[in-house]
């Protein structure tokens, strides 16, 4: 290996650690009220469900109780969190339709012992024209949210809603739940191509359906600092949002595209990459941001992991 070439890999491997020791001392304060985020992006391809389920799976570990609900007819958040979503299993779907309650279809999750999920079916697929004839149809999922948060002897600290890039009654029922939307936006070409539109129809269901609905949080993805052009992108992103983009970029890792393939999330299938390092640095800075209330926990356990793993 070149002089040069072993210089970079050793400035890598420091720079790695630094942000690990970094993390580790960084203790996450829980909001006193459970954050309600849909994560939407109208554009495919960007990463909306490996950013669900990653930073879902991140903020687990850092000592969050959260539940992802899998609005996605397509079922991948429910893939890769290792829950059953064969037509049979009592899913989302029930719930919209007011055959069961979101206990029902609770589900723990292979990933972490504070992550649970609401899985999706196949079935999902033909919820947006059964919705269209029943009583309140937008409000199906915010109703039965509240429901179960209320009486569910769990205290949840996040809510996480995937739903498929297309608006519809599905997507409308995710915004109209949430208090949060996240936009994961991919660094490359036309990263805001179609970004427009997400937020124009943002403002509708604002003005017509969930005043309190705010976009929050803008997280950069699949990120490769070597480019000019995702520098440029990242650039043009921050100067359009400044106060919604996340200091955090999640970068373009083999590690996150491949772990969906094994029905994990990145931490489960290599904790010590990079990629579940950035996904942590993200969850943290989602939390200090957005906590409404003193932190929680004295040490958490990305403070115990995240400083013994691997470089």
């Amino acid at each position: 290996m070149a002089e040069a070439e072993k210089s970079l890999v050793g400035d890598h491997l420091v720079d790695k650690i630094r942000r690990r020791r970094k993390l580790a001392e960084t203790v996450s304060p829980l909001p006193v009220q459970t954050r309600i985020v849909t994560v939407s992006n109208q554009k495919g391809g960007v990463g909306k469900t490996t950013t669900t389920v990653n930073l879902a799976s991140a903020l687990a570990r850092r000592g969050a109780n959260v539940l992802v609900v899998d609005m996605d007819p397509q079922g991948n958040a429910s893939t890769a969190l290792g829950v059953p979503h064969r037509p049979e299993v009592t899913s989302i779907y029930d719930v919209l339709l007011g055959d069961d309650d979101i206990e029902d279809a609770l589900q723990p999750t292979t990933d972490h012992e504070n992550l649970w999920c609401v899985p999706s079916t196949i079935h999902l697929a033909g919820a947006e024209i059964e919705l269209v004839s029943l009583v309140a149809r937008e409000q199906r999922l915010r109703t039965a949210l509240q429901q179960f948060l209320a009486a569910s002897e769990r205290r949840y600290h996040y809510v996480f809603i995937d739903c498929p890039p297309s608006l519809g009654l599905l997507t409308v029922n995710a915004f109209v739940a949430a208090d949060e939307v996240l936009i994961p936006i991919q660094c490359e070409y036309y990263a805001l191509e179609g970004l427009s539109q997400l937020l124009g129809n943002i403002q509708l269901i604002q003005k017509h359906l969930n005043p309190e609905l705010a976009i929050s949080t803008i997280l950069l993805t699949m990120y490769d600092a070597r480019t000019n052009l995702a520098q440029e992108v990242a650039g043009e992103v921050r100067a359009h949002f400044p106060e919604q983009v996340l200091d955090a970029v999640i970068p373009r890792s083999v590690r996150i595209s491949e772990a969906p393939s094994y029905g994990q999330t990145v931490h489960a299938y290599d904790g010590a990459s990079i990629g579940a390092l950035a996904y942590l640095e993200a969850a943290a800075e989602i939390a200090e941001r957005g906590a409404r209330g003193e932190a929680a926990p004295e040490r958490n356990e990305a403070a115990a992991t995240v400083a013994q793993g691997e470089a």
